[in-house]
């Protein structure tokens, strides 16, 4: 089963379902959010001896509050800096607060870092939807440069719960432990960064009050699983016959790149139609792979006709040479996956891509969208999807995928996959796929999933720092068995 992501008002209709029709008091939620947090906090910290809570003056404080209470309870040396107003604590917040002061815990209103082992961070929650204020980003901003361990209370304060984004500021967490459901937010945008690794409890809430939502993360397992089993006695043709244009000169790496990825990833026949000055290159880096150089319709026509699927994009340029290779491919009936500068051309001449899969990333999702600028990386995914009529794959720290009817989520990948060449890899990889008789979504989510999965398989083993493109087909090898 994939999980489920929620946004912040999807948790909210959860959290008063419970309260209101189930008759789990909002005072018992907190209670076990504490429990749970003290839990994780001493499972990973087990020697602590010392620890400051940060409390702010909402519900997420008052999960805070017991937090400190319970720890000190267990004789650890606790402080709590209460930042904003008290006294607008509600009910439930308010009998926290009793409860830490019961408990001799020593509350301050100011804080300087001092010889604390761990830091907690309740200071906002997932309501927040505006800019933090002064006094928060202050402490935020002193709770980042302590340089001590932090575990943040259901989500990183000053994070979105529903976009990922930094709202002005905040913190980031060591870890995060998140309560009832998973908050969208938490694994896409700003998110993996902030909110470090992610625990999540769920309270003990019945299960049936927690619906199903439209966004799911992927799990390499389930999307491996989908790849089409081979019959023995399958030929090449059963698999395919990949297509790969573009390598415009200078760029000729490429298209030999996404080549060589469709054909590791289980594509029966690849080619590649490219600049003529890249085609001895092409054969002596992968010979198996048919080149042709293309500059007339007659060259390209038919090479066209015989692919069952088209990579379009790596390398392609903007010259009139791309342009008119652009256009080809849209004058014929085809499906695959579109890239890179192919992108770009599609910015400037719009049109339906049914049955192909786009895979932006957050520069070309801007272009493909006259230029928005916005951070709403759900909202960029799904506007892209309702202009073009295609599977879109919007990459970036937690990819996301969607037909127009679901969304999914990646949650693998690293900084060693910020390097030139990844893109272009990613395409293959999903052209390969859907050579083999995978739908469009199911392409993209598998081979998004092969692709991160199989990058941090290699920083692993090697570090995140020079890891290059061409280490990740291997692996997507051996994944894909």
């Amino acid at each position: 089963m994939k999980t489920y992501l929620y946004t912040a008002d999807q948790v909210r209709q959860i959290d008063q379902v419970v309260i209101n029709e189930r008759g789990i008091p909002g005072l018992v939620l907190m209670r076990r959010a504490a429990e749970a947090t003290v839990e994780i906090a001493l499972a990973h910290w087990p020697s602590v001896y010392n620890v400051t809570v940060y409390c702010g003056s909402g519900n997420n404080a008052g999960d805070g509050y017991i937090v400190a209470g319970l720890l000190a309870n267990r004789g650890i040396s606790v402080k709590v800096v209460a930042v904003g107003d008290t006294e607008k604590l509600g009910s439930d917040a308010g009998a926290a607060l009793a409860f830490c002061r019961e408990s001799d815990v020593q509350i301050a209103h100011d804080h300087t870092i001092g010889d604390e082992e761990l830091i907690v961070d309740a200071l906002l929650g997932t309501g927040l939807k505006g800019p933090v204020r002064e006094s928060y980003k202050k402490a935020i901003e002193n709770i980042n440069e302590s340089g001590k361990p932090v575990l943040s209370v259901d989500i990183p304060s000053g994070l979105s719960a529903d976009t990922g984004e930094v709202l002005g500021s905040a913190v980031r967490a060591s870890e995060t432990v998140t309560f009832i459901a998973r908050k969208q937010g938490l694994y896409t945008g700003k998110g993996p960064v902030l909110a470090g690794k992610i625990e999540y409890a769920d309270l003990d809430v019945p299960l049936d009050v927690i619906h199903r939502t439209d966004t799911q993360l992927l799990d390499i397992e389930r999307c491996v699983s989908q790849i089409p089993t081979r019959d023995q006695d399958a030929h090449k043709n059963t698999f395919g016959h990949v297509l790969v244009i573009g390598g415009d000169l200078g760029m000729g790496g490429a298209v030999i790149m996404a080549a060589e990825a469709a054909l590791r990833t289980g594509a029966g026949l690849v080619s590649i139609a490219t600049r003529q000055e890249n085609t001895t290159a092409a054969l002596s880096r992968r010979p198996e792979v048919m080149v042709k150089g293309v500059s007339e319709s007659k060259d390209l026509a038919p090479m066209l006709a015989r692919a069952s699927h088209v990579v379009l994009g790596p390398g392609l340029g903007s010259s009139d040479w791309s342009r008119w290779l652009f256009k080809e491919v849209m004058s014929v009936d085809k499906q695959g996956v579109m890239d890179a500068d192919a992108l770009n051309i599609l910015a400037e001449h719009p049109q339906t891509c049914k049955g192909w899969v786009l895979t932006p990333h957050p520069g070309e999702a801007a272009r493909l969208l006259g230029n928005d600028k916005s951070v709403d990386r759900f909202s960029n995914l799904d506007a892209i999807q309702k202009k073009f009529a295609s599977v879109v794959l919007l990459k970036g720290a937690g990819t996301l995928v969607t037909d127009g009817r679901n969304k999914s989520l990646c949650p693998y990948g690293n900084p060693g996959m910020a390097t030139a060449g990844m893109g272009d890899v990613l395409s293959g990889v999903i052209g390969g796929l859907l050579a083999q008789g995978m739908n469009p979504l199911s392409a993209a989510e598998t081979g998004v999933v092969l692709h991160a999965h199989a990058a941090d398989q290699l920083a692993a083993k090697l570090g995140h720092r020079g890891l290059i493109a061409t280490d990740i087909i291997p692996a997507v090898r051996e994944l894909v068995g």
